[in-house]
């Protein structure tokens, strides 16, 4: 069911006409098969990689503080590598919001439901413990297709991509919680819900700690041990990614955290990491390397991102 709050005549103005082109054109291919969509994508990253300097100066950094055991060729190979999944996630994206179950269903398998089945079972909502690996979108939709889930997110400042982006969430998943709004995740997960969540982003040192993440100490959000001790809710580690040969998508969910929250934010923001860090070196060249994750520094380090 489409959302009563998006009507496209708010958005025909010639600002929004290269935005609808493009939006267009993500469309388009979803018609296309499976494989030429992925080899579009691998295509359009390679692209990416040529064109997008700073984002590239962002993987390799982050690469070669992670993974110094690497030599600069594999290295180079690995930020190459990035480039293309991230590539894949334009049109997973199309998928995501467009396409239809009855074809996304054989292409996704699921380890550990009985996790959250038997989570679901306590009586209490269940918080997703999630990451931003590159198919972090398409992730919720296919989660969707085995129980209904909500999700939090980020507003866009281009506000007919923030309306497209709404109302395709919101057709599949069973709601969105804009990131900010606590009171509003909370609430959910008294009502017995299941919540899907990242918190592996870099938002200052506001509500954040610094914890080791690839032996970096990184800016970690306590959000999760907040909502934990809040709301009463099990934490299940989840994650998505690419099965081999680029066929579909395999979601994992991971038995509940015990002893969590344990009253000390960095200790349990060093746990998240670390689970986040294990999952991360399984398929490395599937998380999202293109964003700041190390951005906040303590303070009399030097910044990363500079050249």
């Amino acid at each position: 069911m489409t959302p009563p709050d998006f009507q496209p005549s708010r958005f025909l103005a010639p600002r929004y006409w290269g935005t609808w082109t493009g939006l267009g054109l993500l469309r388009l291919l979803t018609l296309l098969p499976y494989r030429w969509q992925v080899r579009i994508g691998a295509s359009l990253g390679g692209l990416l990689y040529r064109l997008a300097k700073r984002r590239r100066h962002i993987a390799e950094t982050n690469i070669a503080r992670c993974f110094p055991e690497l030599d600069a060729t594999a290295q180079r190979t690995l930020v190459k590598q990035t480039f293309r999944t991230a590539g894949i996630a334009i049109p997973e994206t199309a998928l995501a919001w467009w396409g239809k179950d009855a074809d996304l269903a054989p292409r996704v398998e699921i380890e550990g439901m009985e996790y959250l089945q038997k989570a679901l079972k306590q009586d209490k909502g269940v918080l997703l413990l999630g990451a931003h690996f590159t198919s972090i979108e398409i992730s919720g939709r296919l989660m969707s297709l085995f129980h209904p889930c909500y999700a939090m997110y980020r507003r866009h400042d281009n506000p007919l991509f923030e309306a497209i982006i709404k109302q395709s969430r919101e057709t599949h998943l069973e709601g969105l919680i804009e990131r900010r709004d606590m009171r509003k995740m909370i609430r959910t997960l008294r009502a017995k819900k299941v919540v899907w969540y990242a918190p592996d982003q870099d938002f200052g040192r506001r509500s954040s700690v610094f914890a080791s993440f690839f032996g970096i100490q990184t800016a970690s959000l306590v959000m999760t041990s907040k909502l934990a001790k809040v709301s009463g809710a099990p934490v299940l580690p989840f994650f998505s990614q690419h099965t081999e040969g680029n066929k579909g998508y395999r979601l994992i969910i991971r038995p509940p955290l015990e002893d969590f929250p344990s009253g000390d934010d960095v200790a349990d923001a060093t746990r998240i990491n670390t689970i986040i860090e294990e999952q991360v070196r399984k398929a490395p060249e599937q998380y999202l390397w293109l964003h700041r994750r190390f951005k906040t520094r303590p303070a009399g380090e030097a910044p990363f991102y500079e050249k």
